[in-house]
Formats: C-alpha cells, sequence, structure tokens
C-alpha cells in the first residue's frame, strides 16, 4: 500500500495489537472512495468515515477481526489536529481494536472512554476520537 509517496511501515501497529490482544487482527487500509463503499454496504451509512471495525462472530483461526483504515481521512485528520499521521492510525487502530472487543462508546456508560484513554496514555498519544467528540472537535 502506497501512503504519502512511501511505503506505511505498520510496525507501531503491531505492538499496539500485540499489547491489546493475543488475537490476530486483518487490517485493511483504504481510500476514501473505497470507505464510502464499505460504510454504505455493511452499514446502510452513504458517506465516508475514517475507521471501520468488523468483529468476528465466530473464533476462526486466532483471528479476532477486521479493521479498515481510510488513509484519506488519516491524512486530514492528521494536519487538522496536528500530529503525524502515525499518531493519527494509532488513535484509529486502538479505538478499533476496543470496538472488536466488544466495547461501544455509544452505548456504554463510559467505559470505553476510558480504557480508550488508559492505551492511548500507555503508547504516549493525542487526543482520542472520543475525547475529540466531546469536546466538540470536528471529527
Amino acid at each position: 500500500m502506497i501512503f504519502c509517496e512511501e511505503e506505511i511501515d505498520i510496525s507501531f501497529l503491531e505492538k499496539i495489537a500485540k499489547n491489546m490482544s493475543d488475537k490476530n487482527i486483518e487490517l485493511v487500509l483504504v481510500d476514501e472512495k473505497t470507505m464510502h463503499g464499505i460504510n454504505l454496504s455493511q452499514r446502510g451509512i452513504d458517506k465516508t468515515t475514517d475507521v471501520l471495525s468488523f468483529p468476528l462472530l465466530e473464533n476462526c483461526e486466532n483471528l479476532l477481526g477486521c479493521i479498515v483504515i481510510n488513509l484519506d481521512e488519516v491524512s486530514k485528520n492528521a494536519i487538522q489536529f496536528k500530529h503525524s499521521n502515525e499518531d493519527e492510525i494509532s488513535l484509529l487502530f486502538i479505538h478499533a481494536m476496543l470496538h472488536l472487543q466488544g466495547y461501544d462508546h455509544e452505548v456504554d456508560q463510559g467505559q470505553m472512554r476510558e480504557k480508550e484513554k488508559e492505551w492511548i496514555d500507555f503508547f504516549k498519544l493525542p487526543k482520542s476520537l472520543i475525547i475529540r467528540v466531546e469536546e466538540g472537535e470536528n471529527v
């Protein structure tokens, strides 16, 4: 996969994945148009998004699920929030990993936010998606 004219080194995501789960993760990096299509076909939402996660309903070869990250949104958000593309991908990856593990910030009582904050602090990353939304930042 090409990103900003360079190949993407995802070793930083492997470190996050190994710390968050002992299961394997499928990672798919896409552009905005592809993400729009996935969001429409899988969720019925006719717009793009930054990250999607698809947990497996049954254990399949020790695979937790699939994470899809929109690289166009990564670039936009990294510029907007003044941090690196690597930081933005890491934030999206952590957010999606928590969804794969059963957390849901739209229905829980703050558990996902707390768990996400723990991981973000652990990896010394900038503000999370949930905190951005809570603070009314454009996401």
